[in-house]
């Protein structure tokens, strides 16, 4: 056990998660992440992204584990203590473990989830988002417990309870995946292929996000430049009829602001936003500095531009 993730020492626990995979990379690597992809976890293990800032969902998130936890305790009986250390395992030397909860008597860990309402969907039927699963299985991994529990609560909605038992085939493939990665990309410092994914652009922009000028050379890439080229100009053909359709459902609704056809309805209502006129502002106090409160952001802007022939 090494570390701790507590403020007092989070600068030599961010250091220490960098150098394995966590629960939390799990699902990200084998593709099962809607929010961050192989690339994010790469380029964050390789150092070459900042730490993620604090949102007000990951905060929430932390400050409700203990009541998620006492929850869990009051609905199931099992008592739990907490583990602040990151775990490691010699069997996967490439992964690492940050457990929220140990059950009290018995081989089991307990992960706190704390979600939106908006994510209900997500559970109908007896079902849970898989990067969680991804989640409990790495950390049955790297312990070797023989079961997981999952305690989610549904902001202003419910409070489930999962029980997920230890398969060494699911474990076995994970941890096969998680191998490959580090050693085929972290380890080798080259980056996994592109997955179309904004969280993916979102990175590279990061990790390129200046330019030291001079010329590469890109040749090898003109069937997927040409290929990019066509499909932009079919995105924007289908953007325009699409654009058709809702001019002619507008035409329709007229000054209706409801309409209905079978399994659908369509709104189109008026809705107010209100902005700041600096123009008229500073027309009518040209001695007032607006720049204290203006936001520059710098970014790189990527065109392609064909020559005519």
């Amino acid at each position: 056990m090494i570390g701790d993730g507590t403020d007092n020492n989070r600068a030599q626990w961010l250091q220490e998660r960098r150098k394995s995979i966590g629960g939390s990379d799990a699902a990200a690597i084998i593709g099962l992440n809607r929010y961050t992809t192989p690339y994010v976890v790469w380029a964050d293990k390789t150092g070459l992204l900042p730490e993620k800032e604090d949102t007000e969902a990951m905060r929430q998130g932390r400050d409700l584990e203990e009541y998620v936890a006492k929850r869990f305790t009051k609905s199931t009986g099992k008592s739990v203590r907490r583990n602040n250390s990151i775990i490691r395992n010699p069997k996967y030397p490439f992964a690492h473990a940050n457990i929220d909860r140990q059950i009290v008597g018995e081989r089991a860990g307990l992960e706190c989830k704390t979600t939106s309402i908006m994510n209900m969907k997500r559970f109908k039927n007896g079902d849970y988002p898989e990067e969680y699963y991804c989640q409990c299985v790495h950390y049955m991994a790297v312990t070797g417990y023989d079961k997981w529990y999952l305690a989610v609560l549904i902001l202003n909605q419910g409070f489930m309870v999962f029980e997920i038992e230890r398969d060494e085939d699911e474990i076995g493939a994970l941890m096969e995946a998680e191998k490959a990665f580090w050693e085929a990309y972290v380890l080798k410092n080259v980056p996994p292929p592109m997955d179309g994914k904004p969280a993916t652009t979102e990175a590279v922009n990061h990790v390129f996000r200046t330019e030291s000028g001079g010329e590469a050379d890109i040749s090898h890439l003109y069937p997927d430049i040409e290929n990019l080229q066509a499909l932009k100009s079919q995105i924007k053909a289908l953007n325009e009829q699409a654009e058709k359709i809702e001019q002619e459902i507008r035409q329709s609704l007229s000054d209706s602001d409801t309409g209905h056809c079978g399994r659908f309805t369509v709104t189109w209502r008026n809705q107010t936003r209100r902005t700041l006129d600096k123009k008229l502002l500073q027309a009518s106090n040209p001695l007032l500095d607006l720049s204290p409160y203006e936001k520059s952001t710098s970014y790189r802007v990527f065109k392609i531009k064909e020559e005519e022939e």
